[in-house]
């Protein structure tokens, strides 16, 4: 995606910092919180001048635009970068997240609008627990 050709096309402007903090959260495989995307591009643009209300003036900017959505976790929102379908698994201890998509749940949920004729726009299916290494700490603890 051409993030410049996007924003003119919004009547926003581009910037090197609107650049890098979405090519940042496009290029990393994690979902990442404000904080943390500073962080990152800190430490890989050190000669950046950002701050972290750019951050999140940026993201906020970005989201209203449905270039990025977030998913709240225990430890604050995390970002991504809008993308195919696909649904996701978070830990409520360590705020892990992993994604994945199914065609039988995507098929069922179909089924479930149209016998409440119900038309289906969007979803976002959130599934929260414990991933397996948290699992392992909650038995150590007993």
């Amino acid at each position: 995606m051409n993030l410049r050709e996007f924003l003119k096309k919004q009547g926003l402007n581009f910037t090197k910092q609107r650049e890098i903090i979405f090519s940042t959260l496009y290029n990393n495989p994690n979902h990442l919180t404000a904080e943390d995307l500073y962080l990152v591009i800190k430490k890989q643009h050190p000669e950046l001048n950002i701050g972290i209300a750019t951050v999140y003036r940026t993201l906020a900017m970005l989201e209203e635009n449905g270039l990025i959505s977030f998913i709240q976790c225990s430890n604050g929102k995390k970002f991504e970068i809008s993308k195919s379908h696909h649904d996701h698994l978070i830990c409520t201890a360590c705020g892990k997240i992993v994604e994945f998509h199914n065609n039988e749940i995507e098929k069922l949920q179909e089924k479930i609008a149209k016998e409440n004729s119900f038309k289906l726009t969007n979803h976002i299916m959130q599934l929260y627990g414990l991933c397996e290494e948290c699992q392992k700490k909650e038995k150590e603890k007993l």
